[in-house]
């Protein structure tokens, strides 16, 4: 995590992706649905718990190109992490909360709310291939089928933004869809892309690799940071 003394020049030469960070805090704060989506998610308080993926990435996009709060967000994912209770009923009653939050506020995008520490419970059976369990939310971000999904916020309770991409950020602000093959995605992946080309022409898609089963690496230095900056 960056060290909050530090800021400008001085962090943005330590942390290359420090100004990208402060750039997605003002796109985030300026959007009315992505920053109320944000505050609730706060109040519910669940255990490490972001905004995650699409409701990031693509309203960065349509800040980017000039498109309308909201344009081509299918949903919301909020992702939480919670061990100590992997029964679907336990997940049911949070995902009926989150609902009845959001219900009460001015978010008009369906929100999908899921415990991570369950997806190794149900993945396989779903998607055909073996899931091993995560120990964080953070940690699934390196397990989506591009690095320009794998971004997550947190509203703190000072206002700060905790953000999490294990990536980095330039993807996201290249407009960039970029594979990341640690889990056989490349269905989910193509499909995907195709809806990202015909709603933001400007994207550019780089094709799943062939052969090329790698995973793309985290970036080494951590992918942790607070923003304060309002």
């Amino acid at each position: 995590m960056t060290s909050p003394e530090l800021e400008g020049p001085e962090l943005d030469r330590l942390d290359p992706d420090a100004g990208l960070r402060r750039r997605l805090h003002d796109i985030l704060r300026a959007d009315r649905q992505i920053w109320s989506a944000l505050q609730v998610a706060r109040r519910l308080d669940l255990p490490d718990c972001f905004i995650a993926s699409g409701a990031i990435y693509q309203t960065v996009w349509n800040a980017l190109s000039g498109r309308a709060s909201g344009y081509g967000l299918k949903d919301i994912d909020l992702i939480y992490f919670d061990g100590g209770d992997l029964s679907w009923e336990a997940e049911d009653r949070v995902i009926a909360r989150s609902n009845a939050a959001f219900a009460l506020s001015d978010v008009r995008i369906p929100v999908e709310t899921r415990n991570q520490a369950r997806v190794h419970l149900w993945y396989q059976q779903r998607f055909g291939s073996p899931y091993a369990p995560l120990r964080s939310a953070a940690e699934s971000l390196t397990r989506y089928a591009a690095t320009t999904y794998a971004v997550a916020v947190r509203l703190e309770e000072n206002g700060a933004l905790t953000i999490e991409a294990p990536f980095g950020l330039e993807d996201v602000f290249s407009m960039t869809l970029r594979p990341n093959p640690k889990l056989d995605n490349k269905g989910t992946y193509d499909e995907k892309a195709a809806r990202c080309r015909d709603l933001w022409p400007q994207v550019k898609v780089i094709p799943w690799p062939e052969r090329h089963r790698t995973a793309c690496e985290p970036q080494s230095s951590s992918s942790s940071s607070s923003s304060s900056s309002q």
